[in-house]
């Protein structure tokens, strides 16, 4: 493979230790808040407010392994590329459904945590059965499909990016002057070192844009450490720390989930491939999608022993890639270590998690753009003709029009409307329906006909 000039450090380069650490603690800065979101979200639905601070330090902990397992590569387990894994946004829905039936037939707290760690652990045996299969189905997962799952992925982190900018979800301070202010220097600041002709300047631009934007928030009175005291000084993983339940009913929602969820880890790391100067077709492509959905599945049954959610492939972190310019594996371990010793000393995590939204915002804004602009790219290797172009609109449609306008699914069955939900899900499932169901003989013809055309326009 010919050295890409946009690459500082390839896929198997061993960065020197503090080029890795900064480049690892960026991944850390663009991962961070996705992992301890949905847990977060969870948690304070279901009103299970004093397991949240150990619920967290369990995700941080079981990401940074997932992360290694990926990098590592165990045999035919893991993709051997930067896939850092996180806790799933997709299963949330469902899960709470799920842990509701449960507090409805009078079950307790513990009991509820139980019966989303037993569904967590069973359904991703599913994510690890599919994985044999990728290849026989790869006429569906196509460059075009997981160009428009990235796609889709890109655009509604946008609209997360964006609104974090502003403040962030429920700030009373919404699209405040000083936050919008703080958002766009952090913005400006990234993009001119990742601008600059020199290396140190474009690997550190995330991290530097970070760090002075919580430089200017601190005497504006937007960052805060008084939470940090409440914190445990240390969690301890204790597997089935809440026990072990399982329900048909509230399994199967979980486990459609986890079948949609394989696609969308195709398209992260088709990304992540392309972002590293690796090929997005032939064998060696495919062997990295089956490894980390394998590896998926793997980092979701140790998510359901130690007490955390399904885990997924992050499409955050990919942009880092891009913009710091280091591909190289090696730095996932370092990543690992970081997200397992934050979730160890959880004011570590602490710290991290008093970021303001709006340095957050500016930093996560144009990355999850730059995650657009792979999935155009990744599209753009097939022929946008007339069979292709019915099949972008029509996901991107239905993507998009579930994410702008929910309200739509309102009356669906509730297992529908899980599916429905998430923007990625309805817009790669409607890819890949359209893909089946489209003949690719129309390509043919259409080819035919603009020949015939222009013999006639010839003669």
């Amino acid at each position: 493979m010919s050295r890409n000039n946009d690459i500082l450090y390839e896929l198997n380069d061993k960065p020197p230790f503090i080029q890795s650490l900064t480049a690892a603690f960026q991944h850390v800065l663009a991962s961070f808040v996705g992992i301890v979101t949905p847990t977060l979200i969870i948690g304070s639905t279901l009103g299970l407010t004093h397991h949240i601070p150990y619920l967290i330090s369990m995700a941080l902990m079981i990401s940074g392994v997932g992360t290694f397992v990926q990098a590592k590569r165990f045999g035919r387990i893991g993709c051997g590329l930067i896939a850092v894994q996180g806790t799933s946004f997709a299963f949330m829905t469902a899960l709470i459904t799920g842990a509701t039936l449960v507090k409805m037939r009078g079950g307790s707290e513990d009991d509820m945590l139980a019966m989303m760690f037993g569904v967590t652990l069973t359904g991703a045996f599913i994510e690890v059965f599919l994985s044999f299969f990728i290849d026989k189905i790869k006429h569906i997962i196509t460059p075009l499909t997981t160009g428009i799952v990235i796609l889709t992925i890109s655009l509604s982190l946008i609209k997360v990016g964006m609104t974090d900018l502003a403040g962030g979800f429920g700030s009373e301070s919404f699209g405040s002057p000083s936050n919008l202010l703080l958002g766009v220097s952090v913005l400006i600041i990234i993009i001119c070192l990742n601008a600059s002709k020199y290396a140190w300047l474009r690997l550190s631009s995330i991290f530097i844009g970070i760090f002075a934007g919580a430089l200017i928030a601190y005497p504006l009175g937007l960052l805060s450490f008084d939470h940090l005291s409440q914190l445990p000084l240390i969690s301890v993983p204790i597997p089935f720390k809440y026990g072990f339940a399982f329900d048909w009913q509230i399994f199967l929602p979980v486990a459609l989930v986890y079948f949609l969820s394989a696609l969308e880890t195709a398209g992260d790391l088709t990304a992540n491939s392309l972002f590293s100067g690796l090929p997005i077709k032939g064998q060696q492509y495919i062997s990295r999608i089956k490894g980390g959905i394998f590896a998926d599945g793997v980092n979701s049954i140790i998510a359901g022993i130690f007490n955390t959610f399904p885990n997924t492939t992050f499409g955050q972190n990919n942009a880092v890639i891009q913009l710091t310019g280091v591909a190289s594996r090696y730095v996932a371990f370092f990543i690992a270590a970081i997200l397992i010793i934050l979730g160890l000393f959880p004011i570590l995590g602490g710290i991290l998690q008093a970021m303001p939204k709006p340095v957050l915002g500016g930093a996560t804004l144009i990355m999850f753009a730059t995650i657009a602009v792979a999935g155009i790219k990744i599209m753009s290797t097939e022929p946008i003709n007339r069979r292709n172009s019915l099949i972008i609109s029509t996901s991107l449609g239905v993507g998009l029009g579930t994410m702008f306008v929910p309200e739509v699914l309102a009356q669906l069955p509730i297992w529908l409307k899980n599916i429905l939900s998430s923007s990625v899900t309805s817009a790669g499932f409607t890819a890949i329906l359209l893909t089946l169901v489209l003949p690719k003989d129309h390509q043919k013809i259409e080819s035919q006909s603009l020949t015939s055309d222009k013999v006639t326009d010839n003669a």
